[in-house]
């Protein structure tokens, strides 16, 4: 959430920023609330001022003092209402894009920073991951579909397996080579998680609701990482904090009709392990680098090719500040998958959620900064390893890596 100061004294600067973003928000009607809002505490301010001096004359007191409160309460009534709209309008607004963010209108303006690895070369014409792991029974969509409808599928024996080594290799390299603490939360949270990470009220109509219970089910850990420390002030000398965690995330997908209905590339649940940092403002940017870096390393491990994009300000998502994506090539699908996006939200998602620091012991309380980044997101991994470890006889090398958790080197 941006400050209601802020927005006032930067309306310009604001606007600007949801032109650059190709987004719009309620910014006349939040300004013309402020202003009414401002009016009626300057009157209060008044009739409390009245209300004292009418009170020391005990003579016209009664009647007078009694006209006094109740033009006070209704005033005060007035406020809180007014209030509740602009905190309403204010949820609406994007966050403000860095300076150095590359201003462009679409995907197609994203900036491609770096690679690593070339993408392999066949002798045969590699096959579709959907293609491969119905030949070899590790994917089984006509179940998935009967068991849950579309954009479902149910992964069986080596798949499985792959799936669930792929979540634990990546789970230990986070904590014990990047200093990440693993956190196992819930996959369902109350309404002001979502709200406190900007997912609520803009997002919807994109999210798993229980009406009953008023519990929502995580579009990424993310979410429930955010709110780890919501309404709190964390001491001195504890920032930066660096948390890993593994959920199942569920979506669904009203913003992707009709794309991506081959496959597993883009389905209602899928799994994630998720970084997620709390900084000091001085110092997030740096993390942010330090994040990606880190999610990259699983490519590496891996030996995938990959590709890091920084997200022009049309691509930012709506809490982030700076973003950057990072692509693996999947040769049977013939295209780039995005199996991370490592944002800065700077203190958006804090100011939200109420997330404050010391800076020291007797320092004011401070906003601080959120990062978060998938480390990696499922299942685009496992369709980028499938289809590039894949063999002219159909079967499936598995990584080196990860032949010790799975226990085989060959899905056949």
């Amino acid at each position: 959430m941006l400050d209601l100061k802020f927005i006032r004294e930067n309306i310009d600067s604001v606007r600007e920023s949801l032109a650059k973003r190709q987004d719009s928000a309620p910014l006349d009607e939040i300004l013309e609330l402020d202003r009414e809002r401002r009016q009626k505490v300057t009157e209060l301010e008044d009739l409390r001022h009245s209300r004292k001096e009418v009170s020391k004359n005990s003579q016209v007191a009664t009647d007078e003092g009694r006209n006094l409160r109740l033009k006070i309460r209704t005033l005060e009534e007035d406020a809180r209402t007014i209030d509740k709209q602009l905190e309403g309008l204010l949820l609406q607004i994007p966050n403000i894009p860095q300076p150095t963010v590359p201003i462009g209108k679409g995907e197609e303006d994203n900036v491609v920073v770096r690679s690593w690895g070339e993408p392999k070369k066949f002798d045969f014409e590699p096959a579709p991951h959907w293609k491969l792991g119905e030949t070899l029974g590790v994917i089984d969509f006509e179940r998935g579909v009967k068991l849950s409808g579309s954009r479902f599928y149910v992964l069986k024996g080596l798949g499985a397996h792959l799936q669930r080594a792929l979540i634990s290799f990546m789970l230990d390299l986070h904590t014990s080579e990047h200093g990440y603490q693993e956190v196992y939360p819930p996959f369902m949270v109350k309404r002001e998680c979502l709200t406190g990470t900007g997912n609520l009220p803009k997002f919807a109509d994109n999210l798993y609701h229980d009406d009953e219970d008023d519990l929502w089910f995580v579009p990424t850990a993310e979410v429930p990482l955010t709110n780890l420390h919501r309404d709190e002030i964390i001491p001195p000398g504890i920032l930066p904090l660096y948390y890993v965690a593994y959920t199942a995330c569920f979506r669904r997908e009203k913003m992707s009709a009709g794309k991506d209905t081959r496959g597993i590339k883009r389905g209602h649940q899928f799994d994630k392990v998720e970084l997620y940092k709390f900084t000091e403002p001085a110092t997030s940017n740096e993390e942010l680098e330090k994040m990606i870096t880190a999610a990259e390393e699983v490519c590496q491990k891996l030996k995938l090719p990959y590709r890091v994009l920084e997200l022009c300000t049309a691509e930012l998502g709506f809490a982030s500040t700076k973003s950057y994506d990072i692509e693996m090539w999947a040769p049977g699908c013939g295209e780039w998958l995005e199996v991370s996006s490592c944002s800065n939200c700077d203190d958006f998602q804090a100011r939200r959620a109420n997330i404050r620091y010391r800076p020291s012991p007797d320092a004011k309380p401070q906003f601080a900064h959120t990062l978060n980044g998938s480390g990696l997101a499922l299942p685009r991994v496992l369709i980028a390893i499938m289809e590039t470890y894949q063999q002219a006889d159909g079967s499936i090398v598995i990584p080196e890596v990860l032949q010790p958790y799975v226990g085989e080197k060959v899905i056949r």
